[in-house]
């Protein structure tokens, strides 16, 4: 299911411990913010990659975290 996606947004990223961070969608790029950590952070300009930024950050062995839309 593709969505489509005007203006701003914020996805909440639930991993198994929690929420692990958010991506913001501001105009034309999509700013990840990681909880508790000074790394990991930064702009991308799609969603998928902001995605894939903030299951980076998390490390090699943790699981893709669940992005709820909010």
């Amino acid at each position: 299911m593709m969505q489509t996606i005007d203006g701003t947004a914020t996805w909440v990223a639930v991993g198994e411990a929690g929420a692990v961070g958010c991506i913001h969608r501001e105009r034309d790029r999509f700013v990840v913010e990681m909880y508790g950590r000074r790394t990991g952070g930064g702009a991308y300009p799609d969603l998928e990659t902001a995605k894939r930024a903030v299951h980076a950050a998390l490390g090699p062995l943790a699981s893709r975290p669940e992005f709820r839309a909010h």
